[in-house]
């Protein structure tokens, strides 16, 4: 078995001090920056236990690569992401074919999802994993549709 948890990740900018605005507007606090090094720590967690953290580091254009991560949110929360972040002027994105009117749902997890990017373009994701699996052909949908499915068993 793997002994542990994700502690941190890191994602790539062209602009630190754009990528702070952004992440603080996220909510993420601000930990420690090194205008030296350029980069910023952020921790994520949201009952402040210091046990999960953001780095970001500012490169060049030619050795810029894009990241993805996902915020584990709960239910609550996941109804009312898109909203969220429209009024934070972080507009949700299309992603497996569906538009973000309302979150998806992977069904093999199950998890919500709403995904939206960075200014930098690094894919964002607020997830919350669903309590119960059900039986479905389609790998995602909206999460209106998967409520609307009768749980297995």
């Amino acid at each position: 078995m793997f002994p542990g948890t994700l502690y941190e990740t890191h994602v790539q900018t062209k602009n630190l001090e754009t990528a702070i605005e952004f992440y603080k507007k996220l909510g993420l606090d601000l930990a420690h920056y090194i205008e030296e090094r350029r980069a910023a720590f952020f921790w994520f967690d949201k009952n402040k236990k210091r046990e999960q953290m953001l780095g970001v580091w500012e490169v060049s254009e030619e050795n810029f690569h894009k990241s993805h991560f996902a915020f584990k949110i709960s239910y609550e929360d996941i109804i009312l992401a898109r909203e969220w972040l429209l009024e934070k002027g972080i507009s949700p994105r299309p992603a497996f074919g569906l538009e973000p009117s309302e979150p998806m749902v992977h069904t093999w997890t199950p998890s919500a999802n709403l995904y939206f990017y960075d200014p930098d373009g690094n894919s964002l994701e607020f997830l919350c994993l669903l309590p119960k699996k059900k039986n479905v052909e389609r790998d995602v949908m909206y999460l209106s549709e998967w409520e609307n499915i009768r749980s297995d068993g």
